[in-house]
């Protein structure tokens, strides 16, 4: 089925639809669309940040990776205490 028609068969469904489900149909709908838009602009800020660390020098890049594996080893090890705490 191409987009055409998948459209003709939403509208048609929507008319379909009792006037008291029409405004939470909508915010569905409203939703539904907001989310894809954002995860299309998210994809793009996300690739604006590709290779902005190529001009790092191999032994910055070393420090880096090791600073940010002892921050995740410190943050995880401090939820897993507060997750397994009986307060």
């Amino acid at each position: 089925m191409n987009h055409s028609e998948w459209r003709v068969k939403v509208l048609e469904e929507v008319q379909q639809v009792p006037d008291a489900k029409l405004a939470q149909l909508y915010e569905m709908i409203h939703g539904f669309r907001l989310s894809s838009e954002t995860n299309s602009h998210n994809a793009a800020a996300i690739m604006q940040f590709a290779g902005c660390w190529s001009d790092m020098s191999d032994e910055a890049y070393g420090e880096f990776s090791d600073e940010i594996a002892i921050r995740r080893q410190q943050a995880f090890s401090q939820r897993r205490n507060r997750e397994t705490s009986i307060d």
